[in-house]
C-alpha cells in the first residue's frame, strides 16, 4: 500500500447531483482515500507525528477528470492473455473460410512451444456447414489443431488433438462440460508456461491502461494459486476475486476460504470470490437453455437448448456455497435457465449474481429484484451476437440485453467483457451498453438502452472516491459523461474515445507518469 496525493482533479458526478467539478485534491495514504477536497498540508504519521506534504508523492492532475478504478466484473484473465498470440478466426464466414486461415498458419511453418496450433473466435451458428474433424483432418495431418469458438463454449479439433488431450474421436465439436475439462489443459501442455506468463503480463498492462484496477477472474482451474504464483514472480498485477467450480469446490471448504477473504501471499490485492456455476450453455453454440425452441431447432439435437444441471443440483451447489460462507456467480443465458437460477437463488437465500442474463422472461423480474442477486451483463455481446440473435431467436430478440429494465426494476447491474468472449475494455461495454450497436450503425432495441452515466457506474464497482474507499483512480483527459444530451451514437464514441492518462492501484502509479 502507498501514499500519494492526487492534486487539481475533477470528480465525475457518477450520482447525477449536479454538483459543480470544481477542482480538488485527492489524498491516499496507505492505500486508502483519507481526504477529499482543499489542498491538505499534512498528515498523521504512524508514529502520531505529522507528516509534510512534501514527504508524499503527488500526481499533478491539472484539471484531469478522476473516477474510481474501473472493474471487469466477468473474466477468463489468463485465456484472455492467451487469446491474443493465438490464430484470429473472427473473420471466418464458413467452414472453408476458416479451414484457409489454417492453411495459411501451417503453411508458414510456425508452431507456438506446445506444438499444438490454437485458433479463436469462430462463430459457426450463422454458417451453412457446421465444423466437423473429417473437414479440419483434411488439411491439417498430423499437426494437433484446436479451434476455439467465440463465445468459448466449442472446440473444434482435429484428430492429432483429440488423441493429444485424450478426447474420444468424435466427428462434432466438443462443447460445454466435455470442452471445459480439455480447455484447461491446453495451458498444461509442456511448453506452455513462458508464453502464458508473458501473455497474462502484457493483458495485465493492457487493463491498467484502460483504467482497470479489478477483475472478477473465473478462470478454470485453481486461479487462486495462479495468482500467488503471480505476486510471488513480482509482476505488475490487479485487484482480483478468484472464483472456483464445483469440481474444485471441496479444496476451498477444507481451506475455509470464504467470499472476501484474502489469498495468501498476494498483499490483499487478491480475494476468495464466488462458486461459479455453468447451468446452461451458449447462443453460438445454441445450448442457452430456452422456454421455447430455437426458430432453427429442427436441426438441433436440443431444440430449446439444454440445463447443464437439474433444479435440485442447482439448488444443492447453492446451499453448500450459502453455508460456506461462498457468494455465487450462476452462468444462465437462456431464460429458461434464468428462471432456474432465481427460483434456486430465492429457495437457498444464497447471494452473488446471475451472469450473463442474455435473454429474460420480463415475468421473472419482480421475483429478482426481490432478491440480493445482481445482474452480471457484458453488453459487448450484443454487438457480436446481433445477428445470430436475430436468426435463433428472432421472436424475442427484444428482451435480450435488457439492461434499462434491469435498473427500471431496483436489480443491481455491473458490467463486464468475459474476456476472451469479448475484449477486456470496460470502454467498450460502456458503449455497449449506451448506444447499443456499432457507433456506425442505428441502436439496436434502443429502449434498453443506459444512460453514460449509468453505464460508468456499473463499471467501478460500487465505488466512489471519498475517505475511507480504496486508493485506486483513473484520471481522464476529458469528462467521460460529456457531451451531456448529444444522440446515444455520439455518446458511444465519447466513451470508446476516453483518454485514460494514469492509473493508480492502492495508492501506486501503476500507469502514466
Amino acid at each position: 500500500m502507498h501514499d500519494l496525493l492526487l492534486r487539481d482533479v475533477r470528480l465525475v458526478d457518477l450520482d447525477g447531483a449536479g454538483t459543480q467539478a470544481e477542482p480538488v485534491d485527492v489524498l491516499v495514504l496507505d492505500g486508502v482515500v483519507a481526504q477529499v477536497g482543499p489542498r491538505p498540508a499534512t498528515r498523521e504519521g504512524r508514529g502520531g507525528n505529522d507528516v509534510p506534504e512534501h514527504a508524499i508523492p503527488v500526481l499533478e492532475g491539472a484539471g484531469r477528470w478522476a473516477v474510481p478504478g474501473l472493474w471487469d466484473h466477468h473474466v477468463h484473465l489468463q485465456q484472455w492473455g492467451l487469446t491474443r498470440a493465438r490464430l484470429d478466426l473472427s473473420a471466418a464466414g464458413s467452414v472453408e473460410d476458416a479451414l484457409e486461415t489454417v492453411r495459411g498458419a501451417l503453411a508458414s511453418g510456425s508452431l507456438p512451444p506446445t506444438g499444438v496450433l490454437t485458433g479463436f473466435g469462430h462463430r459457426s451458428a450463422t454458417w451453412a456447414e457446421q465444423p466437423t474433424r473429417a473437414a479440419l483432418d483434411g488439411v491439417t495431418g498430423e499437426v494437433p489443431v484446436v479451434l476455439i469458438s467465440a463465445d468459448c463454449h466449442h472446440g473444434w479439433l482435429n484428430g492429432a488433438a483429440l488423441h493429444r488431450l485424450g478426447l474420444p474421436p468424435g466427428d462434432g465439436v466438443v462443447c460445454e462440460a466435455e470442452w471445459f475439462r480439455a480447455y484447461d489443459l491446453l495451458t498444461d501442455l509442456p511448453g506452455s508456461g513462458t508464453q502464458t506468463a508473458a501473455a497474462v503480463s502484457a493483458a495485465v498492462r493492457d487493463a491498467l491502461a484502460r483504467g482497470v484496477v479489478g477483475v472478477t477472474d473465473l478462470e478454470f482451474g485453481r486461479p487462486w494459486e495462479l495468482w500467488r504464483d503471480r505476486h510471488e514472480a513480482g509482476g505488475q498485477v490487479l485487484r482480483a476475486r478468484v472464483g472456483v467450480y464445483p469440481e474444485h469446490l471441496q479444496h476451498v471448504l477444507d481451506a475455509g476460504a470464504r467470499t472476501g477473504g484474502p489469498v495468501a501471499g498476494t498483499g490483499g490485492l487478491v480475494t476468495m470470490g464466488p462458486l461459479k456455476i455453468i447451468s446452461d450453455g451458449s447462443l453460438n453454440t445454441r445450448t442457452a437453455w430456452c422456454h421455447q425452441p430455437y426458430a432453427d431447432g429442427h436441426l438441433l439435437a436440443h431444440p430449446r437448448g439444454a440445463a447443464n444441471h437439474d433444479a435440485a443440483q442447482v439448488r444443492d451447489l447453492l446451499a453448500t456455497a450459502t453455508g460456506a460462507g461462498l457468494e455465487v456467480a450462476l452462468h444462465a443465458i437462456g431464460d429458461a435457465a434464468v428462471h432456474q437460477a432465481l427460483v434456486a437463488f430465492a429457495q437457498t437465500g444464497a447471494r452473488g449474481g446471475i451472469e450473463h442474463a442474455q435473454l429474460v422472461d420480463p415475468a421473472d423480474l419482480p421475483l429478482w429484484a426481490g432478491l440480493p442477486v445482481r445482474a452480471s451483463v457484458q453488453p459487448a455481446h450484443l454487438l457480436d451476437d446481433r445477428a445470430v440473435t436475430e436468426q435463433c431467436w428472432p421472436d424475442r430478440a427484444d428482451r435480450t440485453f435488457t439492461l434499462r429494465s434491469f435498473l427500471d426494476h431496483g436489480i443491481e447491474l455491473v458490467l463486464g467483457s468475459d474476456a476472451p468472449v469479448a475484449p477486456l475494455d470496460p470502454w467498450l461495454a460502456m458503449a455497449a451498453a449506451v448506444h447499443r450497436g456499432p457507433v456506425e450503425e442505428d441502436s439496436w432495441h434502443p429502449e434498453q438502452a443506459l444512460t453514460p452515466r449509468e453505464a460508468l457506474a456499473a463499471s467501478v464497482d460500487g465505488r466512489r472516491l471519498c475517505p475511507g474507499a480504496p486508493g485506486d483512480v483513473v484520471l481522464l483527459d476529458a469528462d467521460p459523461l460529456a457531451p451531456a444530451g448529444m444522440p446515444s451514437r455520439e455518446q458511444a464514441r465519447a466513451l470508446r474515445s476516453a483518454s485514460v492518462s494514469a492509473t493508480v492501484l492502492a495508492g501506486q502509479l501503476v500507469h502514466g507518469r
